[in-house]
């Protein structure tokens, strides 16, 4: 295996299914996707999901929007939402764009089109008609949960007029968080490592990049960047429903990572990179 961003040959990481390259910095993982598998969609309560991501996704989806708006061309309009999830950002880009979305969990999206939403159902670009354009194209959470991330690029250039914008909202492996669980996961505790990549969930990561070797990735496939940032990555709201959303979950496990979340790990983030970054890119 190679990798996806310089071509160097990948050398074994922290698990069995998970590479780094010692070159760039990028990581991969040969975690499988099992979107709208019914077993695997079991092991995620969707209301503790929706509880605990609400307030902070919101927040941070306000401020993609002002930056979209902010770094697309004059008279950009037409936005899509690639993985639209639960409609939050959807609803945050009404007043900015005439914004709709692609969501491929079929229970999440019929949740967001009983509320109204501009969703389709399926997969980008598959589910597009062959001549459809956008301004503004946008991945929150979702280019990182893509196996073939050169070929999604691609099919984002080839739907924005030059000058259109690209933005992906995404996880960093600079940040505290991931660095924390890797450290963990070299002492045996992986339990922190396995729930960042989304182990045993229906759409598992399978890339964890840096900042530097992002640009490097969408650059080469005809873009320029514009724009990078951080975002908060978690607050004291949700943070219980975020611990016990997935699977079994040992509760007084969980009371004990709450209140070391809360009390240390929470402040001492404001001191270290986030692990959420945003980055815009406009087509060349």
């Amino acid at each position: 295996m190679t990798c996806t961003v310089c071509n160097f040959p990948l050398s074994a990481g922290l698990s069995a299914w998970h590479r780094t390259c010692r070159r760039c910095a990028y990581e991969s993982a040969s975690l499988a996707i099992a979107i709208n598998d019914a077993a695997v969609h079991d092991v995620v309560d969707e209301n503790a999901r929706e509880l605990a991501l609400r307030a902070l996704r919101q927040q941070n989806f306000r401020k993609i929007v002002a930056l979209a708006r902010e770094h697309a061309a004059p008279g950009a309009r037409m936005l899509l939402d690639v993985g639209s999830a639960h409609g939050w950002f959807l609803e945050a880009a009404a007043e900015q764009f005439e914004a709709c979305g692609i969501e491929p969990d079929e229970g999440v999206a019929q949740h967001s089109l009983a509320r109204g939403l501009p969703v389709r159902v399926g997969f980008f670009p598959q589910v597009l008609d062959a001549g459809e354009r956008f301004d503004v194209i946008v991945f929150n959470d979702v280019i990182e949960h893509i196996p073939d991330i050169r070929a999604a690029l691609r099919d984002c250039h080839a739907r924005l007029p030059p000058g259109g914008t690209l933005v992906l909202n995404l996880p960093s492996s600079q940040g505290l968080f991931y660095r924390l669980s890797k450290l963990m996961a070299r002492l045996g505790l992986r339990g922190p490592f396995d729930r960042l990549w989304q182990v045993g969930m229906p759409s598992p990561h399978v890339h964890y990049f840096t900042p530097d070797n992002l640009a490097q990735l969408v650059q080469g496939e005809g873009f320029s960047l514009r724009h990078q940032s951080e975002l908060q990555v978690v607050s004291a709201d949700g943070l219980w429903q975020r611990l016990t959303m997935v699977g079994q979950v040992n509760r007084v496990s969980a009371a004990l990572q709450y209140v070391l979340i809360r009390a240390g790990v929470l402040p001492l983030a404001r001191l270290f990179p986030s692990d959420i970054m945003v980055c815009i890119f406009s087509k060349r």
